[in-house]
């Protein structure tokens, strides 16, 4: 154990880190990399052994998806060396074709897969198709090949099928074997990046299991996750970065995950997860905020729901339960077929999703790069998009937007050297604060927000749940869309079950638990708690 900033860590770094352990494939010392205004790390080690898993956490902008890219050869560092498979490179030495020749192999959360592809046609993707001396595609070899990868990695999928017919914890094997399939067994360092954020709990153990499989075949894995519980289930150790250094290396088998949520933020840091607890229910006689009658659109059939003022009301349901959609439908994303939706007592018609910003609804989309940050526009910019026309005047009002963005920053919790950086260049949790900040500002009656926090770390995490509540104290309201139900759970003042377009299980505030939810979802009888 040592004491670093008043905190006990336990720590196992090698007795001396100028000599690589004889076990580590990947052996990192004194990388760091400085951006404008920022260093993103900071004289970082690190080593990763054969047969291991070795997780790496830390709070958004703590420095890992930095040190992923550098590994990768996507960014060069601006010092340190790196050892790969008994190969010592100086940092500037490090690109895509050396890492990869060298056997690095990096699956990211977005598995860059095509959906409308065969599993066989992915597979080759990366390796080449094999082709007849006149230069035809020879399908028979190619499905023999595809075959054996599917056999050596245990996945159960046909070359044939397509990729958007597997489940989702499928396809994330596919890309992992695809990433595999030239790096003999028991060889190379495969670098997995959030590759569990998108899974339903359900499809997690059977890719939990796979990377264990990978590992005891030699493999070296570097797994990079929010989801700590899943760090501690299948790492045998874990480096904590913070502010671009590493804080701490933790054996995660004598490690709890209050332990490692103390190492990530800190002991005595201000935690606010299960603020719902304390919030009191909707007064008696109270009118619903939200109300639904019989409302079908899109996969939903006959759903009817209220959502009283002050509450944060969760929708858990697998991928394609229409959970999404339920949140469109309201928002006036997705035209429906059927039913009534008021707001505040006013009939919600909205055809467009300006009429329902207008009328205080705003929606949070699970696709936050696509659907919801600019990513070449400042952060300033960003967090003041949704109330530009304050800023128009005989001249446009600068120097207040500034103003007015960096007392945002500061109150959400929004890390950036400063708000004329570029959106794209925070993190994933503060993109997301930054998003949450835009709107929030605008003082919305109804909150819709799907998958808020997911990819984001435990502090960003707090401070989502936090600006969430924030909005029910003063009246306003929430509906929760979230594939983590231990989060739900605890975030939550009640939920809805959802499944097959049907509400199937309304479950109240003292019957929240992960655990209760999962079998409501998975039981094949409708069941109404």
């Amino acid at each position: 154990m040592c004491e670093v900033a008043g905190e006990q860590v336990s720590t196992q770094a090698p007795a001396d880190p100028a000599i690589p352990d004889a076990d580590s494939v990947l052996y990192v010392r004194g990388i760091s990399k400085v951006f404008p205004g920022l260093r993103a790390l900071d004289a970082v080690d690190l080593d990763i052994r054969s047969g291991e898993v070795h997780g790496l956490c830390g709070g958004n902008g703590s420095g890992k998806s930095t040190l992923v890219k550098i590994l990768s050869g996507v960014l060069r560092a601006d010092s340190g060396k790196v050892r790969i498979a008994g190969r010592e490179l100086e940092a500037h030495q490090i690109g895509p074709k050396l890492v990869r020749d060298l056997g690095v192999r990096v699956v990211h959360q977005d598995l860059a897969l095509f959906p409308d592809l065969s599993v066989a046609e992915n597979m080759m993707l990366g390796a080449g198709l094999p082709v007849s001396p006149v230069r035809s595609v020879q399908w028979r070899e190619l499905r023999r090949r595809t075959r054996l990868n599917l056999d050596r990695f245990e996945i159960t999928a046909t070359p044939d099928a397509l990729v958007r017919d597997l489940p989702i914890g499928v396809r994330s094997q596919v890309a992992i074997a695809r990433a595999l399939q030239d790096v003999s067994s028991g060889e190379g360092v495969l670098i997995l990046d959030e590759p569990t954020a998108a899974l339903p709990a359900h499809e997690v153990g059977l890719l939990l299991d796979a990377i264990r499989r990978l590992a005891a075949a030699g493999h070296a894995i570097l797994f990079v996750s929010h989801r700590l519980d899943e760090v501690l289930a299948v790492t045998q150790r874990v480096t904590v970065f913070r502010d671009g250094r590493v804080f701490a290396e933790h054996r995660t088998a004598q490690l709890t995950e209050s332990e490692l949520i103390d190492s990530i933020i800190g002991q005595g840091q201000e935690r606010r997860a299960d603020t719902a607890r304390s919030v009191p229910l909707p007064a008696a006689g109270a009118q619903p905020l939200l109300t639904i009658r019989n409302l079908s659109a899109g996969p939903l059939r006959e759903v009817s729901l209220e959502v009283m003022p002050g509450e944060i009301v969760g929708v858990a349901g697998l991928l394609g339960s229409g959970r999404t959609e339920l949140l469109r439908a309201v928002y006036g994303d997705l035209k429906r077929t059927a039913g009534m939706i008021t707001v505040a007592g006013k009939a919600a018609n909205y055809s467009r999703v300006d009429q329902a910003i207008a009328a205080g609804v705003v929606m949070i989309p699970e696709d936050r790069a696509g659907s919801g940050a600019f990513g070449d526009l400042t952060v300033d910019e960003n967090l003041s998009l949704s109330v530009l026309r304050e800023y128009w005047g005989l001249v446009f009002r600068r120097t207040q937007l500034r103003s007015d963005a960096e007392e945002l920053r500061q109150r959400f919790r929004v890390r950036a050297a400063s708000g004329s950086v570029t959106m794209k260049s925070l993190s994933g949790g503060n993109q997301q604060k930054t998003i949450l900040a835009r709107w929030l500002r605008r003082k919305p009656v109804l909150l819709l927000l799907d998958e808020p926090t997911q990819g984001v770390d435990v502090g960003a995490r707090s401070d989502i749940h936090a600006a969430i509540r924030q909005v029910t104290k003063t009246g306003g309201a929430a509906l929760l869309v979230l594939s983590d139900f231990e989060e739900l759970a605890q975030v939550v003042d009640r939920a809805v079950v959802l499944r097959r377009g049907k509400i199937t299980a309304h479950v109240p505030r003292e019957r929240l638990a992960a655990r209760h939810l999962n079998q409501l979802i998975y039981e094949e009888t409708d069941n109404h708690a």
